[in-house]
């Protein structure tokens, strides 16, 4: 019986000894995170890139407000079913920053940055003057 007790002691001691051995083969496995410099991509000159301007041309039909004309802008379209071509037409307030358009002139306009309500579009030349009156 005493040596069924110093098994049984001796046991435990063993188990202690292979977790121990255990946690060391495990931490010895696992390996240590490698620190890995990260590449910096080298600064890359910016290239500028053209955005695509709206633009469309009509005259001006009025010009009473203070830096803006409302310009008359006709298209022609054929219409989907019947074939019939048609003349389509919208106003769009343009921003005139010198007041140099008047009612009559063949204008330029290209669409911006809302600059009020209803004015999104600028002036950007005007193609002919129209008869004075």
């Amino acid at each position: 019986m005493a040596e069924a007790k110093e098994t049984k002691k001796a046991a435990p001691k063993k188990a202690a000894e292979t977790k121990a051995e255990q946690k060391k083969a495990v931490e010895a496995k696992v390996a240590k995170p490698k620190v890995v410099k990260a590449k910096v991509a080298k600064p890359v000159a910016k290239v500028k890139t053209n955005k695509v301007v709206r633009t469309a041309t009509g005259r001006v039909v009025s010009d009473k407000m203070d830096k803006t004309v409302t310009v008359l802008v006709e298209r022609v379209v054929k219409h989907p079913l019947y074939g019939k071509v048609m003349r389509r037409s919208n106003k769009f307030h343009a921003h005139d920053e010198t007041n140099q358009c008047h009612e009559g002139d063949l204008v330029v306009i290209e669409e911006s940055r809302p600059l009020s309500r209803t004015k999104t579009w600028v002036v950007a030349k005007v193609l002919e003057k129209g008869q004075a009156l």
